[in-house]
């Protein structure tokens, strides 16, 4: 889509959008179900680093939209600490207080973090053992659903918040919230109509250009064809491509044995999103909220009504309210979903987010499977990518956007649809691609 609006933006005409689903956006969408409730395909929250994107969101949404403060939180073992988790210690209990700060302690004075080769020894080296084993080794298996030692620690960045012990320290002495960590501490977010409003109002700039229900089955390199899964297809100069790079590699005619190969050293898991619509009023400020402990099933709870009235049946907030949660897992079967749903609706009563009684006023069990949700960054993530993204440009092919380029660290929707934008501008323009070539 961002290529799309760019194409359209320059004026250049001999361009085609081929779309999978029935809907634009991707993982950026948005769905209603039968009781009104909107959800989206797990938590997005508008933020940029770029100015073309604001530019672009502005246009499509104007007014109609919400500013919002991040006010999120960790629940662990009863206690409510605002995140990140790190920085605000003085809300666990003393005796968990004091391991966190001895490991923090420790981990500062060893420098270890320079020699950590993957993601574990990292986290070990940056945060020390309490903050680790309270936090951030639980937390993290559940959103990647993969061991991690055997994960990079490349794709870090700003990701992540890491540690300033005095300020740790400092901070439970003089019981201070330490919470506007990040780029995403204020968000915007539609009025109407969920994340994927932005999407179906870029469409609306060139509805006669998109075609929908078209899944994409071979790429001829040689004759530069695409096919179809309903049987047709078309000739192509340049190829912008979003599906999967995992699949895409295999969608390559001819075949490519190397291609093949480091197709398959790359990871990803897939998402639960499960929405509970409760009639009942929840009056809050809390964004959303994060569970390391594993008796809850998912790894974050968005008060998904806080962030527009209209996400909830008439936009009546009165009356209704709304809770997305989220759970990763690995493979194509996905847990028991109607056991998995019990499971998270106990683990919301535990964290006092429900009520007990609210069982009786849940109006909709929402649930969706979202496959490929996270590129995992693996060891050998970037040793495949630097062979077949080479290999796909030599033929025109530009594999760009949050499985596209598979790099989770410019996977947001801002640096999605700017790898789009700067795609079109190298083709047509020359112009160096900076997000998809950023470190």
């Amino acid at each position: 889509m961002g290529a799309a609006y760019r194409l359209h933006e320059l004026g250049y005409s001999n361009w085609e959008l081929y779309e999978k689903n029935d809907y634009v956006g991707g993982h950026a969408s948005s769905h209603v179900d039968p009781h009104g409730f909107v959800w989206d395909e797990g938590g997005h929250v508008i933020f940029s680093h770029y100015p073309y994107f604001d530019r672009l969101v502005d246009a499509m949404l104007g007014k109609e939209e919400n500013q919002l403060v991040r006010e999120s939180w960790i629940v662990k073992e009863g206690s409510w600490v605002p995140y990140p988790f790190q920085n605000n210690l003085r809300y666990l209990p003393k005796s968990l207080q004091l391991n966190c700060l001895l490991g923090a302690a420790k981990a500062a004075s060893n420098g270890t973090v320079q020699g950590a080769t993957n993601f574990r020894d990292w986290i070990l080296g940056t945060f020390g053992q309490g903050i680790a084993e309270a936090f951030m080794f639980p937390y993290n298996l559940k959103v990647w659903t993969t061991p991690l030692e055997l994960m990079s620690r490349s794709w870090i960045g700003e990701r992540v918040s890491v540690v300033d012990f005095k300020r740790l320290l400092e901070n439970v002495l003089y019981e201070r919230d330490d919470a506007a960590w990040g780029p995403n501490n204020k968000f915007r977010f539609p009025l109407n109509g969920g994340t994927g409003e932005i999407y179906r109002r870029v469409a609306r700039c060139f509805p006669q250009k998109i075609h929908y229900s078209k899944e994409l089955v071979e790429v001829d390199t040689a004759r530069r064809h695409i096919s179809f899964s309903d049987g047709t297809g078309c000739e192509y100069d340049v190829l912008i491509s979003t599906v999967p790079l995992d699949l895409l590699a295999r969608m390559l005619k001819p075949a490519v044995n190397s291609l093949l190969d480091a197709a398959g050293m790359l990871e990803h898991n897939n998402l639960l999103v499960f929405g509970v619509g409760l009639e009942r009023k929840i009056e809050t400020s809390k964004c959303w909220i994060y569970f390391a402990d594993p008796e809850m099933p998912c790894y974050r709870a968005t008060h998904f009504s806080h962030y527009s009235a209209r996400n909830v049946p008439h936009g009546n907030t009165d009356r209704y309210s709304s809770l997305m949660c989220e759970m990763s897992f690995r493979g194509e079967e996905p847990p028991d979903l109607a056991q998995t749903f019990e499971d998270v609706i106990s683990g919301l009563v535990r964290a006092g987010m429900l009520e007990e009684s609210d069982r009786a006023r849940i109006v909709s069990r929402y649930h969706r499977m979202v496959r490929y949700s996270y590129p995992i960054p693996t060891l050998e993530r970037d040793s495949a990518l630097a062979i077949l993204q080479p290999a796909l440009m030599h033929h025109n092919i530009y594999s760009r956007g949050r499985f596209g380029a598979w790099r989770y660290e410019i996977g947001n929707m801002d640096h999605s649809v700017m790898m789009g934008v700067e795609a079109v501008n190298h083709a047509v323009c020359g112009e160096k691609e900076n997000v998809f070539h950023s470190s």
